[in-house]
């Protein structure tokens, strides 16, 4: 008489599921935090370390407690997608005339991507065990990685992000919450031991402390986030990463473990891989929505990307891109002129600089430009 084939728990159907569905890693959490999450989140703000986003302090309580954003929620099935890169993800930074993009905006807006997996994902789950249940990404007042960590995904490690033992730092991280009351996985202990690489490469020295991070010197944040003028102490330290950074993630031992991912709807693209400083400076808006077209970087806009692209010229020390960096000076941004002049003065003899300052103080009307005009010269 054959015996019937056991039937796979609720949980490992949910786990299965998800693995079959595109995602790298699946855990599940309860709908909560500990005080401890919320108080770091406060400690956070209070130092001001959260720079200009606002909206971290406006949706301080939802982001703190998963119960406020929904009242109903029991449990969370954390997910994440690889998106580890075949290749160094630092090779660029040896290669002044080129801009080196974060490895995460090299393809498809992973939001996008997320987004329609964790849909039909969901979907599913209320369908299959007819429950509620609501899907967040990223823009979403949900503290992901203490989620993830409870989940078991990793555990976030001395730069703040997610570490994991099979993906390294590569992991994109979304969320299903559900009215389902799901046994929890064990969360994961801290493995990062007494490694300080991640602390030491950063370029703008952005860590106070082991596990915090001061945004407001972190190159990922000025390069998208901010949206004004980046502090001239902060700009030789850029070098040419003109859209987040990569450098904290990149030297985590744990990297060690991770498959370069194969997912084919966030494959790199060629153009975003290698490219050429000089190109990307003469971008107007139609230009950059064209070439930027389903990837993360169109959200910033092209004045703040061109911005970044300028102070990268600036620090390349590539006198043939005077040219570009002129006809800039005339942008309608003044976030671009002004990043403009710092360039120039980077790349120009002291004496050149000082005749142009002289003109274009004289028919420069915004206070920000002309306080660049005024102090590039400075030393």
């Amino acid at each position: 008489m054959a015996v019937a084939a056991p039937q796979p728990s609720t949980r490992d159907h949910i786990r299965d599921r998800a693995l079959a569905a595109g995602f790298s890693a699946v855990g599940f959490a309860p709908a909560a935090l500990s005080d401890t999450n919320r108080d770091n989140l406060a400690e956070y703000l209070r130092r001001g370390y959260h720079g200009d986003m606002g909206w971290l302090v406006g949706k301080a309580e939802r982001r703190g407690d998963p119960r406020v954003l929904w009242p109903e929620a029991r449990s969370v099935v954390a997910l994440g997608i690889s998106y580890a890169p075949d290749g160094d993800p630092l090779e660029n930074l040896s290669r002044p005339e080129t801009g080196n993009i974060s490895v995460y905006a090299r393809g498809r807006d992973y939001h996008e991507v997320m987004k329609k997996r964790l849909r039909a994902f969901g979907r599913w789950i209320g369908e299959e065990y007819d429950c509620g249940i609501k899907i967040f990404v990223d823009t979403a007042p949900v503290m992901e990685k203490p989620l993830a960590q409870q989940a078991g995904l990793g555990w976030q490690g001395k730069h703040t992000n997610l570490v994991s033992r099979d993906h390294g730092s590569w992991l994109f991280l979304g969320e299903v919450y559900t009215t389902l009351d799901l046994s929890s996985d064990e969360a994961l202990e801290d493995h990062c031991g007494s490694c300080r690489r991640c602390l030491d490469v950063c370029p703008t020295n952005a860590f106070p402390a082991p596990y915090q991070l001061d945004a407001r010197r972190c190159i990922s944040y000025l390069t998208i986030e901010h949206a004004g003028s980046i502090d001239r102490e902060l700009r030789p330290l850029m070098g040419n990463r003109i859209y987040g950074c990569d450098d904290c993630l990149a030297v985590c031992p744990w990297n060690k473990f991770a498959q370069a991912g194969a997912d084919p709807e966030l494959e790199p693209r060629a153009e975003l891989t290698v490219p050429r400083l000089a190109e990307l400076a003469r971008l107007d808006d139609s230009a950059f929505r064209q070439l930027f077209s389903k990837t993360a970087i169109k959200r910033s806009g092209r004045d703040r990307f061109v911005r970044n692209v300028l102070i990268a010229l600036g620090n390349s020390g590539d006198a043939n891109s005077v040219p570009t960096v002129e006809s800039l000076l005339d942008d309608p941004a003044p976030v671009v002129r002004g990043a403009a002049v710092w360039a120039l003065s980077r790349l120009v003899p002291a004496d050149e600089f000082t005749r142009q300052q002289a003109e274009r103080l004289l028919i420069e009307a915004d206070p920000m430009v002309r306080a660049e005009w005024a102090d590039a010269a400075a030393p």
